[in-house]
């Protein structure tokens, strides 16, 4: 019944948030506060960090879309704010059809008193509105303004909204007088939009490119955690390209002001791309726009925002020669250039040049050990497509003679599986290992020898190998391999590491010392020697019997 009054359900309301956001949602219940039913939507706040502001869009058969102005929601998605207020609708399902008509009727009898109405009458009710309400004052004033063509005024206007010193009572507008400072930005976005309606685009262009050197000077010194000032600047961003596309200014002129805004170390003004102009810059001013960012990264080369720039530019006129030069002025150490490279020559459909590419990086990077696994992952692959599986050996065989570690073995393992000769890797990987173990070149949690070893479910040689090289965490693994092959040898495992083990307090050293036992409990099984076993567990609880946890923890595993 709730999913056919309000037109969703709590499964909807999963699919949207997911279930990591939904079972969160539950615990707001309680704070959903306000909650007003309107024709086609719900409105509350939520009581949270802050409070937020939700609205829930119902659209009948078509299911619920959400919104609130949390961090997580402004991003669009359907927060646990959301999730709760959706979950208090459906609580209250059987009142929703009432008040959707309640507010149905409140709407046509406020049409219907305002239609009725006298002119004197309506500018009477405005006057009391704008008595009372600042803010619409302010629109209005500057509707006036620019109905009028009084652009002196808007000007001015535009120009006190974008100043954050009013906002700024300590040298910076600090998070509380954030939202404040957006709303006045969001509102001279208004104004530069009603300026281009009313027929003053260029004059919308100029006050818009104004209002950004001004965020720019300013953003540095707001507090934006939730992005708000950042949303408001957007909304200048779209003013701007608006007025471009209506007013038609100079395509060099726009392709210099656009390139100097993205470049501009002494701003940080958000949201502007160049290439959102295409339709306004034209092929020349295109062709302006990349030369002067070619200039910009000739004077820079390692700056960042000019190569982004150029990158980008390139990308979006598809001349791959171009962006494969442009990548080539800058290769990463670790291969992962090289690997975007052959990246944009495969979609371009030059398999040969990407592979060739990719080849030059694993040469360039052969004594790099904390190469990009990706770049070799693209070779092998290839190879292995061609039907090359000696070659894809070679690889990583390559990678492990730099790579000493467990994954470089695994992958030297599959592949020499593949091609049929493991045995004759394997002998040679486990030597090199060997010499690493007597040298205590052995990183990582112990020499990788023992991890091999174990990892090829080689016990034998893995006992052999262990004494004076094993850590405690491959100890502990082999002799968990070993409970039922080995069980003597593995049960002096386990009672040296519980030893080890009885000092260190908390639920967590509590967990692992009881693994460790129930261990032991398993070799005393094997062997027959159960009493054994319990003669010990109980004279450790007697040791340990003041840590009411652990007693806890070793109940719970039936020890």
């Amino acid at each position: 019944m709730a999913r056919e009054a309000v037109g969703f359900g709590e499964d909807d309301l999963r699919a949207l948030a997911g279930a990591r956001s939904f079972e969160r949602g539950l615990g707001y219940l309680d704070a959903v506060r306000g909650l007003e039913v309107g024709d086609g939507s719900v409105t509350a706040v939520v009581d949270g960090t802050d409070v937020y502001e939700v609205e829930l869009v119902l659209g009948g058969g078509e299911g619920v879309s959400g919104w609130c102005d949390c961090p997580y929601g402004q991003e669009g998605n359907f927060c646990k704010h959301c999730v709760a207020v959706g979950l208090t609708v459906l609580r209250r399902a059987e009142t929703v059809p009432r008040q959707r008509a309640a507010a149905r009727a409140r709407a046509s009898g406020l049409e219907a008193w305002l239609s009725a109405l006298s002119r004197d009458e309506l500018l009477a009710l405005v006057r009391e509105q704008l008595a009372g309400d600042r803010e619409l004052r302010r629109r209005l004033e500057l509707r006036a303004a620019t109905a009028r063509s009084d652009l002196g005024m808007v000007r001015n206007r535009i120009v006190a909204l974008i100043d954050p010193r009013p906002f700024a009572r300590y040298g910076a507008v600090e998070y509380a007088d954030a939202p404040g400072y957006a709303r006045q930005v969001a509102e001279a976005a208004g104004a530069l939009r009603a300026l281009t309606a009313g027929g003053h685009a260029e004059r919308a262009v100029g006050l818009a490119e104004e209002a950004f050197r001004a965020l720019g000077e300013a953003y540095g010194e707001i507090d934006d955690s939730d992005g708000v000032v950042g949303q408001a600047a957007a909304a200048v961003a779209e003013a701007h390209l608006e007025a471009c596309r209506v007013a038609r200014p100079d395509p060099a002129r726009l392709a210099g002001w656009l390139v100097g805004a993205v470049l501009d170390d002494g701003g940080d003004v958000p949201d502007i791309d160049p290439l959102d102009y295409a339709d306004v810059l034209g092929p020349a001013g295109l062709a302006r726009t990349r030369q002067l960012a070619a200039e910009a990264l000739a004077r820079r080369p390692s700056g960042w925002a000019e190569r982004d720039l150029m990158e980008r530019l390139v990308e979006a006129e598809g001349d791959v020669d171009a962006l494969v030069a442009l990548h080539a002025r800058d290769l990463d150490p670790s291969g992962a250039t090289h690997l975007r490279i052959a990246g944009e020559l495969e979609s371009a459909g030059r398999a040969d040049e990407a592979l060739a590419w990719a080849e030059r990086g694993l040469r360039d990077c052969a004594a790099e050990a904390d190469i990009d696994g990706r770049l070799v992952d693209y070779v092998c692959s290839r190879y292995a497509d061609a039907g090359r599986a000696a070659d894809v050996v070679a690889v990583r065989r390559d990678r492990f003679r730099v790579e000493r570690s467990l994954a470089a073995y695994r992958q030297l393992r599959s592949a020499a599986r593949a091609a049929d000769c493991w045995a004759a890797e394997r002998a040679a990987a486990l030597a090199a290992l060997e010499e690493d173990a007597r040298r205590d070149h052995g990183r990582y949690g112990g020499p990788v020898l023992i991890d091999a070893l174990l990892d090829d479910g080689d016990l034998d040689a893995a006992w052999r190998e262990a004494a004076g090289r094993a850590d405690d965490r491959q100890w502990e693994r082999l002799a968990r391999l070993s409970r039922e092959s080995r069980p003597a040898e593995a049960l002096g495992v386990y009672l040296r590491l519980a030893e080890r083990s009885k000092e260190p307090t908390g639920e967590r050293a509590y967990e692992h010392l009881a693994r460790l036992l129930a261990g032991a409990r398993d070799c005393h099984r094997a062997l027959g020697t159960e009493a054994a076993f319990t003669g010990y567990l109980a004279g450790l609880r007697t040791e340990l019997r003041r840590r009411r946890k652990l007693m806890s923890v070793l109940d719970r595993h039936g020890l």
